[in-house]
């Protein structure tokens, strides 16, 4: 029987989250039903040898193709990235670029963030008409809104109703095509940069704020956060406080699940680590932000 088409998934990794990488893949493997081969494009920022080498045992390669992509690859040359005084890394601004990384074969992507488990299957996701939308993506459980905290604070000045709902940038289908024509990655990061001291998750601000009328909500249970205590979502998304840390305090049942997931790869019996090992990853985080601001 002939394949269709590929599912084609867009993730962002560097090694320290090679781990959550490695279950995120493995639980869209298992709960995938449709006969399409599953095609990934890891940005990877630093994955060493090993742990690529660690998640390729762990997959049916029959069924799932991982191209690797250094990060450096993936930026323009004269690409200025916003830099924010957060603990988040610097690689959250890749997901504005796929439409230029990504090959010109493709015309639509799922993004996904690593610290997810997929528990549907991935080719419903893939299958979602978005309706002439550039994005489909979930409303943010904690947002919700452009006017809520966090959101879109000068919704008014950029010609947002109050009562628009805000997309969590964690999950997004993309449509590569018209994500270029609208020229969506110059806007967002233009958008940031003129509005960085209003936004408080800055690449989600930017998208939420250029992208307000264009982009197309899917069914919450694509993207359901971990304090959360849906029975069966589709998607769970460990936003704070990973379960590969000791000290995690969210949904003690999604974290069983993640770790039902993670022991079928190379990480099997892998212990949660200290809150040591979380906090020198921020502090990694804000000195290569402080470098890259040096270099400018």
């Amino acid at each position: 029987m002939q394949h269709p088409g590929p599912i084609y998934i867009v993730c962002v990794c560097d090694n320290h989250y090679a781990i959550l990488l490695a279950a995120l893949i493995k639980s869209i493997e298992i709960n995938h039903k449709s006969n399409e081969i599953i095609e990934y494009f890891i940005v990877e920022d630093g994955i060493s040898r090993e742990n690529k080498n660690r998640i390729t045992n762990s997959i049916h390669q029959n069924a799932t193709v991982i191209h690797w992509l250094p990060m450096k690859s993936c930026l323009p040359e004269e690409a200025k990235i916003p830099i924010d005084k957060s603990s988040l890394p610097l690689n959250i601004y890749t997901r504005l670029f796929i439409p230029h990384f990504i090959p010109d074969t493709v015309n639509k992507v799922i993004f996904l963030d690593v610290d997810m488990i997929v528990l549907e299957d991935i080719s419903k996701l893939w299958h979602t008409d978005l309706e002439n939308n550039i994005v489909g993506a979930v409303q943010d459980q904690f947002i919700q809104l452009v006017s809520r905290w966090g959101g879109v604070s000068n919704y008014k000045e950029l010609g947002i109703a109050e009562d628009n709902k805000y997309f969590n940038a964690g999950l997004m289908v993309i449509d590569i095509q018209k994500w270029k024509a609208a020229d969506i990655t110059d806007k967002v990061i233009q958008c940031i940069f003129k509005n960085s001291a209003l936004a408080q998750f800055q690449d989600q601000y930017g998208l939420n704020a250029v992208l307000a009328k264009d982009w197309k909500e899917l069914d919450a249970l694509w993207n359901r956060f971990a304090y959360s205590e849906d029975k069966r979502p589709f998607l769970i998304h460990f936003t704070g406080r990973k379960p590969i840390y000791k000290t995690y305090e969210f949904s003690e049942d999604y974290k069983k699940i993640f770790f039902e997931y993670l022991n079928q790869t190379d990480w099997k019996n892998f212990k949660p680590i200290s809150e040591t090992k979380r906090y020198f990853k921020k502090v990694k985080n804000i000195l290569d932000k402080f470098s890259q601001m040096l270099k400018r």
